[in-house]
């Protein structure tokens, strides 16, 4: 599977799910080309599923972006992070998303859905979408996180 720079996968569990649509119709608005991987209704589901499921899909392509949504982000970053591939960041703030993507060329970023507001929300999505990678002094670190 390929992925163009303006494709955005994107999961949650139950408690993201609202929080997931919403963001996801940003997304679309901004052009984006949204994989929703699920799940797709408010019933409970385990959050590990959607993290691994979000992670193996971005596999095979060293460009994808993700973003994950639970209640509080922390479970999904912990699941995401077990996978070398993945560099998940959770971000409660625009500062966090900008330093997440500059120095951390985090790829994925893990939202808490019950602590954000949907406005907050989209201005982190976009935050961490429009700010690239400092690499230089960065880039040692960054590459010491994969053999980690």
């Amino acid at each position: 599977m390929r992925s163009s720079n303006n494709q955005i996968f994107i999961a949650s569990d139950h408690a993201g799910f609202a929080m997931k649509k919403i963001l996801a119709q940003h997304l679309i608005g901004l052009g984006a080309e949204v994989i929703d991987l699920g799940t797709q209704t408010e019933e409970s589901v385990d959050y590990p599923d959607y993290a691994v499921k979000l992670a193996r899909t971005m596999e095979p392509i060293p460009s994808a972006r993700g973003i994950l949504v639970c209640g509080t982000g922390i479970g999904m970053s912990i699941t995401a992070n077990r996978h070398m591939h993945i560099r998940a960041a959770l971000c409660n703030s625009l500062e966090y998303a900008r330093l997440a993507r500059e120095h951390n060329d985090a790829n994925v970023l893990v939202l808490g859905a019950r602590f954000i507001s949907e406005k907050l929300a989209r201005e982190i999505v976009d935050t961490f979408l429009q700010t690239p990678f400092a690499a230089g002094r960065h880039s040692i670190r960054v590459e010491k996180l994969s053999r980690a």
